[in-house]
């Protein structure tokens, strides 16, 4: 498929570091004629073989606008626009360019883009496919032509078509996204506990001991500026405790209050007193306070009830 394509009149190009022979017109090969380059003489290494030109090792230095003219009357005969270049890939000549595309052993159909004149596009037979893409392209010159070769996948260069119905609402007070730092400590203990808060204004303490008393502080800092704020006022709070329950009672004594662990199997009755011989030796039942969901740890120590 052709891209782009343009072949302008009296402009001759030519390979840098070369000789370059330029004809006046169609003069006669022995025709005396008076060659200048940009309304001065030339004045580059070069030598005039009857209406001939040949300039010697040319560089872009070469480059112009050359006019013949015939003797003895002085007539212009011929202007050649001269433009010297390194190679094929160079951009300051006019290029034309094809492109192939191949995709599972098949050939693709490549269009020329309406607006862009070197920019090409190829159809894509199957979307997703685990086949690879390959694209040839040949840019063509006045020194010659040059190719390259890409292969690619489609699935690394989809691209979505852009958002629509897009709207943007204003929000006062020019509220800026914040990120936060909390720090909590029993209030018997000096070492801080610290935790950072980046997408959330809520934190749940898992960590805190049952029935203790915690001083907790937070503070702030823009999420893209500045610096971080002083910490808080204290805030002072208790994890939840279970209110004490019944323990069922096995005489008419007055019931004792306590709460309802799992059984220790590994603790024993303290020993009987001698001196109270007359009184059972008491059935002990462990208790541990229950915590809330503040924590998940309960760190208060088992007390046993007896039971008669």
């Amino acid at each position: 498929a052709l891209c782009s394509q343009f072949t302008p009149d009296n402009i001759q190009y030519e390979r840098m570091d070369g000789d370059v022979t330029m004809q006046c017109g169609s003069l006669d090969s022995d025709a005396s004629v008076t060659w200048k380059v940009n309304g001065t003489d030339v004045k580059a290494h070069h030598r005039e073989e009857g209406s001939r030109l040949i300039l010697m090792e040319v560089d872009l230095s070469n480059n112009g606008l050359y006019s013949c003219f015939q003797n003895p009357n002085g007539e212009r005969r011929d202007q050649i626009n001269l433009r010297i270049g390194s190679n094929s890939n160079d951009h300051h000549f006019p290029l034309s360019f094809s492109a192939h595309g191949q995709h599972n052993q098949e050939s693709l159909e490549v269009t020329r883009d309406v607006v862009h004149k070197n920019r090409c596009h190829v159809l894509f037979p199957e979307v997703f496919s685990s086949y690879p893409y390959r694209v040839n392209v040949t840019a063509v010159n006045a020194l010659g032509k040059a190719s390259t070769t890409i292969t690619f996948e489609e699935i690394n260069i989809v691209k979505p078509d852009p958002p629509e119905r897009v709207v943007a609402t204003p929000i006062p007070s020019n509220v800026r996204r914040l990120e936060y730092f909390l720090r909590y400590r029993p209030l018997i203990r000096d070492q801080w506990q610290h935790v950072e808060l980046t997408d959330s204004t809520a934190h749940t303490i898992t960590d805190a001991y049952a029935g203790k008393e915690y001083i907790i502080q937070v503070a702030a800092k823009d999420m893209e500026i500045g610096t971080w704020s002083d910490w808080s006022v204290a805030v002072h709070a208790t994890p939840w405790m279970d209110k004490p329950q019944q323990i069922p009672s096995t005489t008419e004594q007055e019931p004792l209050l306590g709460t309802y662990p799992n059984p220790d199997p590994n603790r024993s009755p303290p020993p009987t007193s001698k001196n109270r011989s007359s009184v059972r030796t008491p059935t002990l039942t462990q208790t541990l306070t229950q915590t809330d969901p503040l924590h998940h740890r309960a760190r208060t120590a088992p007390r046993y009830v007896p039971q008669p």
